[in-house]
């Protein structure tokens, strides 16, 4: 179910207690790069280093009082580990985070830096999620979802914040992990009345999420990104599904060469660290360039949280700033 305008309203006041909004920048050399006027959401500021941390914080604030015991567990590939450790913590819950293996050094560290327990198992997050639902279920803990009304609330805090400084972008372009900062862009969207265009981006080597749009249904494929683990999806959820099918316009493929680029251009336009998947947003609209030449568009940065030995070699493997569209 999409949360409506009550539910976003209540979601930004609570995690309003905890974060200030996130800034809302226009680089000049962005909009110099793209040719048009481009707004990147710095949610790689936000606490954690990614939005995620926002859904954690309304999740356990609607539901304390409805948690039994005091374990939780959820799987992830770092980023909503690290909300759901720093969120459940707050609340006085001990917290279990299931990942795959050869998963992020750096976000496992901060996963444990939080106080959380980190496991790691499978191959690949599906892998984590199954291992968590069966550690779930034999210790009677509570699993946090990868995708649930009160986190997509949450997240959408994100985008509210976004549309309520610049309601005439034109164009958004979101990345889609498990979907709920995308379905957070289109209820806020929705809930604000605008009739902005929301463009979903996933990675060309994770594409379940483009493939069920244009098949109208779930549907998994094989998630091998080698950079954008925030977007190494491999099965839909049908209840994002259903959101993105009603509010998405399209979705747009992006290869892992494709965001390195995005990723050296915002750290030569604006001296930030960007994620795989917080990149891909970017690498979208510049694949997009020819249509948003002299438009307004908004562009979310998810989050910064990638291994300093990944970055490196990110940045030494091109020139500082790539070609222009």
């Amino acid at each position: 179910m999409q949360p409506d305008r009550i539910e976003i309203e209540q979601a930004a006041e609570r995690i309003g207690m905890h974060l200030r909004p996130t800034p809302l920048y226009q680089w000049p050399l962005l909009c110099q790069h793209l040719a048009a006027e481009v707004w990147l959401k710095h949610e790689n500021h936000a606490p954690t280093g990614s939005f995620k941390v926002r859904g954690g914080l309304n999740y356990f604030a609607a539901l304390k009082q409805q948690l039994t015991g005091h374990d939780v567990i959820c799987a992830t590939r770092g980023n909503h580990g690290q909300s759901i450790a720093i969120a459940g913590a707050l609340h006085g819950f001990r917290v279990h985070v299931v990942v795959p293996h050869g998963n992020s050094r750096e976000k496992n560290a901060a996963m444990r830096a939080l106080g959380a327990r980190v496991i790691e198992a499978g191959d690949d997050f599906q892998a984590a999620r199954d291992l968590a639902s069966e550690l779930a279920l034999a210790h009677n803990w509570h699993l946090v979802p990868a995708f649930h009304p009160l986190l997509v609330a949450g997240v959408a805090s994100y985008a509210r914040e976004m549309l309520l400084t610049r309601p005439n972008l034109q164009t958004v372009y979101v990345p889609a992990g498990m979907g709920s900062g995308l379905c957070g862009m289109v209820a806020a969207r929705d809930a604000l009345g605008l009739t902005t265009e929301i463009v979903g981006v996933v990675s060309a080597h994770a594409p379940a999420y483009a493939n069920a749009f244009e098949l109208g249904r779930p549907t998994e494929a094989p998630a091998t990104t080698k950079l954008a683990d925030g977007l190494a999806c491999r099965k839909t959820d049908p209840a994002a599904l259903q959101i993105m099918l009603r509010g998405v316009a399209r979705f747009v493929r992006v290869t892992d060469a494709e965001i390195e680029n995005a990723m050296r251009l915002i750290f030569a336009a604006t001296h930030n660290v960007a994620e795989g998947a917080g990149a891909a947003s970017l690498a979208a609209a510049m694949q997009e360039g020819a249509r948003n030449r002299g438009r307004e568009i908004g562009v979310v940065l998810t989050g910064g949280n990638i291994d300093s030995s990944a970055f490196a070699a990110v940045l030494t493997h091109s020139k500082a700033l790539p070609e222009a569209a």
